[in-house]
């Protein structure tokens, strides 16, 4: 059975920057085991699957744009939520298969996900992700403080873990400890004011086979609430850290946040899967 494969970097502002996704689409589901020994072999941070195929929860698509059912697994597990790599499906569908589209929907296990193309633009529709701030010296703070040595200024828990620090160089250096993480729901995010951006990150779910993800479309919908209640804005800019980086343009509106990057296709490709 051959599939494609086409890898692409998503929120991407030079070449071999971003953060890098495998995009797969399937004529129809193969087993989860299957799905997630392709994603170990592909060893990116996400893998998306997509079928055109609906499931019968999903009822019908939110308008007439394309519309497709889309999955995502890292190297060790599928996950509820994934930002760039749903970017980048829809960067993929909308060049290869609907280049006259605008928009396109995906029914995911976070409900109806939209992506919208302004131009060289692609954005991204995501829920608000809600935060609430807990003391510093907390035990889940306090040993992801240690795991990553930082001493953040404010904690808040989430999907992920936020830890607010004092500087864009402070977020720079944290040189993390993964064998020392605690357990998380997800990751735990590090973030302070930016110098070229309105804020900065960097993102660690080592419990989910990603030790540092080069830029996180889904934890900025958590980190864009809270910069913006801090700025008074409700339209910032971003830039994750890693060693790649990425750049992302934030906006807050009606409970969603809404973030614009670019994608820039790296291979396309034909993977063999036994019959």
């Amino acid at each position: 059975m051959e599939v494609l494969l086409h890898q692409i970097d998503a929120f991407a502002d030079a070449p071999f920057s971003g953060n890098p996704a495998a995009v797969m689409p399937l004529m129809s589901w193969l087993p989860d085991e299957l799905l997630q020994q392709v994603a170990e072999e592909n060893n990116l941070a996400e893998t998306a699957f997509y079928t055109s195929a609906l499931p019968a929860e999903a009822g019908s698509a939110p308008d007439n744009s394309p519309a497709f059912h889309l999955r995502w697994f890292t190297p060790a597990a599928e996950v509820d939520l994934c930002g760039h790599a749903t970017l980048a499906s829809a960067a993929q569908i909308l060049d290869d298969m609907h280049p006259g589209a605008d928009r396109v929907h995906f029914y995911t296990r976070s409900g109806w996900l939209r992506v919208d193309r302004d131009r060289d633009d692609l954005i991204l529709d995501l829920p608000v992700v809600e935060s609430v701030e807990v003391p510093v010296r907390e035990q889940i703070p306090a040993a992801l403080a240690h795991a990553i040595g930082v001493r953040p200024l404010r904690a808040f828990e989430g999907t992920d873990v936020v830890l607010v620090l004092g500087s864009e160089l402070e977020v720079r250096e944290a040189s993390p400890n993964f064998a020392a993480f605690p357990e998380l729901g997800r990751g735990v995010v590090i973030t302070a004011p930016g110098e070229g951006a309105d804020f900065v990150s960097r993102f660690f779910a080592p419990g989910v086979g990603v030790p540092e993800d080069p830029v996180t479309g889904s934890a900025h919908a958590q980190l864009a609430p809270l910069w913006a209640k801090t700025l008074g804005r409700t339209t910032l800019t971003a830039r994750q850290l890693s060693r790649r980086g990425g750049f992302l343009r934030c906006t807050l509106t009606r409970g969603r946040v809404r973030l614009a990057g670019r994608c820039r296709r790296y291979l396309d490709g034909v993977v063999r899967l036994p019959d």
